[in-house]
């Protein structure tokens, strides 16, 4: 079992305040996988602490400076990239395969977009009654989820030192190997002591420290609506800056000239990818009523191909849930389907036979659905699938609107039709015909699905002051 249980704070390895413990599960075999601490307001007054002494040194660094840095992070991160896969793998049950060419990419992708932005980025402009310059906000505190782990680490972290912030960052306590790999990675890489502060714990203690602090000039989270609510609210007495990426319910609106089995086939499968744990998930598949029972066979005949298994295992396509509450959650949304009155079409509440231990679920699909059930409004975060039908494309588009959440959408058909549908979706990320976006694109979303923007260049807007001098 690895001990984790010291902070990295002021260039250093360091105990805590007070000691207090947590013992990490597998969520495969849930065996023991590491122990560390749970941090306290005191562990964050000294991070903190450590990063505004930082911040008033590397904030005057240079452009040069600063992409130097990341370029060694970045290659230290490639020379421990399997280190990192097997991380993520382990901590939260991310299939080893998925892992390597999913999870841990991630990591390597958001640094080279951080510097390929850094190079051509504009920190000040001309204007005709004065001159606008773009300055480091401050100390960003940094809380972060575990379903992604590294993503939101890199995609947060790497932003905030190419502009000149230093960070706070409170990783999720369920993830928390892949935090300390990073962790180590900084020190290696030589950053400047305080500029990267890591402090464990529980959300309503070290995230809710982190979001009041009266010297935390940001904070950036990603999780929850309801989490990201009570940030909001821990934040708003020092009026701070406040970056939200939170919840989703995305459509998946395929038309009747897709290619219908590829689309369908294709939307089942990133909906269950990382095991359903994605805030972009399209988890509401919307089709012709013409082909509903044709959709429904091949989605069915789709779900029955993929293979739950351990983590470990290269052939596995669906590995466990993230926890045993988490499981439960799930668990409990299946049952408020089925009482709703939905159609059970694969899977459906248990877990599958031969796993009796860890957190395994079965890939579920559901039709027969409507836009008032809880299972087509809220947020399952698990690989459950809804299917229903649409009438006519001006349906179809209030279907997909007919939501809290705005973060993605996704459309299948001919470009001249999806077009325009594109446009009228109220989302911020709209993936065409089984396309995906990079890394250079921002990454958010509408309504309840958050605010702000992060990846690329966008990404360092957040972490930016600007200030205008005239005369």
């Amino acid at each position: 079992m690895l001990e984790l249980t010291n902070f990295y704070i002021n260039g250093k390895w360091v105990s805590p305040v007070q000691s207090n413990s947590l013992v990490v599960t597998s969520p495969a075999d849930e065996a023991e996988v590491a122990r560390i601490s749970l941090g306290s307001s005191s562990d964050v007054d000294l991070a903190v602490e450590a990063a505004r002494r930082a911040f008033n040194i590397f904030s005057q660094s240079t452009l040069d400076e600063r992409i130097g840095l990341l370029q060694k992070l970045l290659e230290i991160y490639l020379e421990r990239y399997e280190e990192m896969a097997q991380a993520i793998s382990l901590e939260m049950g991310a299939p080893i395969e998925f892992s390597r060419s999913n999870q841990a990419a991630c990591g390597s992708g958001h640094l080279r977009s951080a510097i390929d932005a850094l190079k051509g980025y504009s920190f000040n402009q001309p204007m005709k009654s004065g001159h606008i310059y773009r300055e480091p906000i401050g100390v960003c505190g940094l809380i972060t989820p575990w379903n992604w782990p590294i993503n939101q680490i890199a995609c947060k972290v790497a932003p905030a030192l190419a502009t000149g912030c230093t960070v706070v960052l409170k990783a999720s306590e369920l993830a928390p190997l892949s935090s300390h790999l990073f962790a180590e990675m900084i020190d290696q890489a030589g950053y400047p002591a305080g500029v990267f502060n890591l402090v464990d714990g529980l959300g309503q203690e070290v995230g809710a420290a982190i979001s009041s602090h009266s010297d935390i000039d940001m904070v950036s989270f990603t999780g929850s609506t309801q989490a990201g609510i009570a940030v909001s609210k821990a934040a708003s007495e020092t009026v701070k800056r406040i970056c939200l990426e939170l919840g989703g319910k995305s459509p998946n609106i395929i038309l009747d000239h897709a290619n219908f089995k590829k689309a369908v086939e294709g939307g089942v499968d990133s909906c269950f990818r990382n095991t359903g744990q994605s805030c972009n998930a399209p988890t509401r598949m919307l089709v012709p009523i013409a082909r509903y029972e044709e959709a429904i066979e091949i989605a069915k005949n789709y779900a029955s191909s993929l293979t739950v298994g351990s983590p470990k295992s290269s052939e596995t396509d669906i590995g466990p849930l993230v926890s045993e509450t988490h499981f439960e959650r799930v668990q409990s949304y299946m049952d408020i389907a089925l009482n709703e009155g939905a159609r059970l079409v694969f899977g459906g509440p248990g877990k599958p036979k031969g796993f009796e231990k860890g957190n395994y679920t079965k890939p579920t699909l559901f039709a027969d659905v409507s836009n008032d059930m809880r299972i087509v409004k809220e947020e399952v975060f698990g690989p459950v699938l809804c299917i229903q039908s649409f009438g006519s494309v001006d349906q179809v588009i209030e279907m997909a609107n007919d939501s809290p959440f705005g973060l993605a959408a996704y459309i299948s058909g001919a470009k001249d039709e999806i077009m325009p549908i594109a446009h009228q979706l109220r989302a911020g990320m709209i993936a065409l015909n089984g396309d995906s976006q990079g890394f250079d694109c921002p990454f958010g979303g509408y309504k309840q699905s958050g605010n702000g923007r992060e990846w690329g260049e966008f990404g360092f807007e957040d972490y930016l002051e600007i200030k205008t001098i005239a005369g």
